[in-house]
Parts: structure tokens; sequence; C-alpha cells
């Protein structure tokens, strides 16, 4: 029996929460005014740029010489 009605309050809580919220968006809907719609002109088309970008160079890497480690045995 509990169970029953466990399921209808969530049933009822579910409803009411649904009708508030359409009731909400439909008040929302109403008190905004449509925008004219506008006709769009058609851009001109404008060439591509195309840029030249040229590559860095790569340092050349000074190493030092490398460092000799012994382990002892």
């Amino acid at each position: 029996m509990g169970i029953l009605y466990l399921f209808l309050t969530f049933l009822l809580c579910f409803i009411l929460v649904v009708t508030v919220k359409l009731i909400i968006l439909g008040l929302r809907s109403l008190r905004k005014q449509p925008e004219p719609v506008e006709e769009k002109k058609p851009t001109p088309q404008k060439e591509p740029v195309y840029y030249i970008v040229e590559k860095k160079r790569a340092r050349k890497a000074n190493y030092s010489e490398p460092k000799e480690i012994e382990f002892k045995k």
C-alpha cells in the first residue's frame, strides 16, 4: 500500500512541475514579440588572402661534452 502512495505522490509532483514549467515557458513566449524578418543582402565574395610564412631556422645546439659516470661495484 505504501508503494502505491509513493508512486501516486511522485506522479502528482511530476505532473505539477511539468505543468508549471510549461506555463512559465508559454508566458515568456507571449511577452516577447516576434522580431520582423529582414531580407539578408548577399555579401560580395572576397578573394582569399594568402600569407607567406617563413619557418624559423633551427639553432645549432651547443652540447657540452658527455659526462662519465662511474658506478661502484
